[in-house]
Parts: C-alpha cells; sequence; structure tokens
C-alpha cells in the first residue's frame, strides 16, 4: 500500500517524541488526581465544540466511579455544574445518560 502508516506532516498530532512529551507535561500538571474536581481542573470547552474540546472524567454516583466525558460547564446559584455524557445501570443493562451534574461529582481522569 503506498504510503503506509508512516506518513510525516499528515496529521496534526507531532511526532512521537512530542507526543510522549506532551503526555508526561500532562500527567505532571495533574498531579492532584483523586482530588475533587472544579472547573480550573477540567477546562470548559472554549469555541467551537467538537472531539478536540471534550474532556474525560470520571463520575461518582449510585453506581461508584464510572468514566464521563465532560461536554461544558456552567454555573449555576448552587456552585458549577458539568452537562457530561456516562453509563447509568437500567433493568436490561447499561444506557448513557447526558445531564448536569455538580462539579463535586466529578473527578479529573
Amino acid at each position: 500500500m503506498a504510503g503506509g502508516m508512516n506518513k510525516r506532516g499528515g496529521h496534526g498530532y507531532g511526532t512521537m517524541a512530542e507526543r510522549i512529551a506532551a503526555t508526561k507535561a500532562a500527567a505532571s500538571a495533574s498531579e492532584g488526581a483523586g482530588r475533587e474536581a472544579t472547573p480550573a481542573e477540567l477546562p470548559a470547552p472554549h469555541g467551537e465544540r467538537g472531539p478536540g474540546s471534550l474532556r474525560h472524567c470520571w463520575v461518582d454516583h449510585d453506581h461508584g466511579r464510572v468514566p464521563g466525558l465532560l461536554i461544558e460547564w456552567r454555573r449555576t446559584a448552587s456552585g458549577w455544574q458539568g452537562r457530561v455524557v456516562h453509563p447509568v445501570r437500567d433493568p436490561s443493562g447499561w444506557i448513557l445518560v447526558e445531564e448536569w451534574l455538580p462539579a463535586a461529582s466529578l473527578v479529573q481522569a
């Protein structure tokens, strides 16, 4: 197959070394993992929405800690809330739910 998988410059991900350095920088920035999330720790999407503006997080609720996808933040009278998509147990298995949750129930992934 012409070109193969090693096309240089065909994507915006950078070199392997650049990606590893970015991963290490992100890991050192998240030293406080496991603490209660705040909007500063789980960045809100800015500008255009799309896959790049979504953030992985953990949702603590009745079924324990489950993975979630943070879409956006809003500030209410009771504090910050995140709009999250996450799985919820259903009689037939698991379903996906989209809802606004208090920041206290979200943990940085």
